[in-house]
């Protein structure tokens, strides 16, 4: 089978796997993502193979989304193997979705430009008016409220403290997605990541003044 031939059955693979997800991580969020990586990589120069399957797989492990992550490495491995991917490719695909979740900030540093895309990619889509929109889908699935005044802003959490201590959407603008634009590893993202970042903040202004009144 060749590239580009996996890259489809990929992406349909993927698209029947997450049509129905309901946090913001559906099928609709990796096509923009793998849209918004496969623009980077032509500009950056790197490895459109690579990152467009790193992209369209990066959230099927993610432990967000399923019970057992190691058999759900697992399952993405048999995948890359059964499409016909080279076992070096794998190795790099795989490392690139190990790797480039945000964890509160405690996420792996990356070396690769492949992972750097990947991982720009998957942070732009969670800025802007799509991040907003998924923030609020998110939270709303994890039993949220949409703010509530009485928490602070956590800042260095643990892992799990980030994933399971007390939130609300608004807070994880502050906890998050406002960090984001200065995260960026590539010169496209960052230009990318400016206008959504400061339409963010200008949402949260309208917010709090809504809040307020």
């Amino acid at each position: 089978m060749n590239k580009e031939s996996i890259v489809v059955d990929t992406k349909e693979m993927v698209r029947k796997k997450l049509q129905n997800e309901g946090t913001g991580h559906d099928w609709y969020h990796i096509e923009r993502v793998w849209k918004t990586a496969s623009r980077i990589a032509k500009d950056e120069q790197a490895n459109s193979y690579i990152v467009e399957l790193a992209a369209l797989l990066h959230d099927l492990i993610d432990d967000k989304l399923v019970s057992d992550k190691q058999q759900a490495v697992q399952e993405v491995e048999y995948w890359l193997e059964g499409v016909g991917v080279s076992a070096r490719d794998s190795e790099k695909i795989m490392d690139i979705i190990q790797s480039i979740s945000f964890k509160g900030g405690n996420g792996q540093k990356l070396t690769g430009l492949e992972a750097q895309i990947v991982q720009d990619a998957d942070r732009l889509d969670a800025i802007g008016a799509i991040g907003i929109a998924r923030c609020f889908a998110y939270a709303g699935s994890k039993g949220h409220l949409l703010f509530d005044p009485e928490l602070s802003v956590r800042d260095d959490m643990s892992e799990d403290e980030y994933r399971n201590g007390p939130s609300s959407a608004i807070h994880h603008f502050y906890e998050k997605l406002l960090k984001l634009k200065h995260l960026m590893h590539t010169q496209t993202a960052r230009q990318m990541a400016e206008e959504r970042h400061a339409f963010m903040e200008d949402y949260l202004v309208q917010f709090f003044q809504e809040w307020e009144n």
